[in-house]
């Protein structure tokens, strides 16, 4: 009855275009892959041929359309020289239960700030989080 109802910009109850924290995840985990490729220089074909992953498939996880199965990850963190540990951590799969749970409220504010700042570019984010995650990681012990 409400005209609201028949209008584009209203879907909430049964618009696909509603986006969870789910794929919100998903999203960021590809633009992560997609940052860290790009800073190491290599193209999908290389990344695929690194990883036995498929141009497509790659390129779908990118931009956060597919869910990578655990294997994907640690082959994608190998060809990009990281740990399995930061594509988890990224995804939302490692929480603050593993051994950097000491500062996990902390960091997730910083990682947070660093996120969302909009004078940084999506490399600059990625390169920082990197830096800022080695070194809280790393005075963990």
């Amino acid at each position: 009855m409400s005209a609201a109802q028949a209008g584009p910009d209203d879907s909430t109850d049964d618009g696909p275009p509603v986006t969870t924290p789910w794929v919100a995840q998903m999203n960021a985990l590809g633009e992560f892959i997609r940052a860290q490729r790009r800073l190491a220089n290599l193209s999908l074909r290389e990344m695929a041929s690194m990883t036995s992953v498929s141009n497509a498939y790659l390129s779908q996880v990118e931009r956060g359309l597919h869910q990578p199965s655990l294997k994907v990850l640690r082959s994608i963190a190998d060809a990009l020289q990281l740990s399995t540990e930061q594509l988890l951590s990224q995804a939302g799969w490692v929480t603050g239960t593993g051994s950097a749970s000491s500062g996990s409220a902390d960091s997730g504010g910083t990682e947070e700030a660093i996120r969302k700042d909009p004078r940084l570019t999506p490399e600059q984010r990625t390169a920082l989080l990197g830096v800022y995650r080695s070194f809280v990681n790393g005075a963990s012990g």
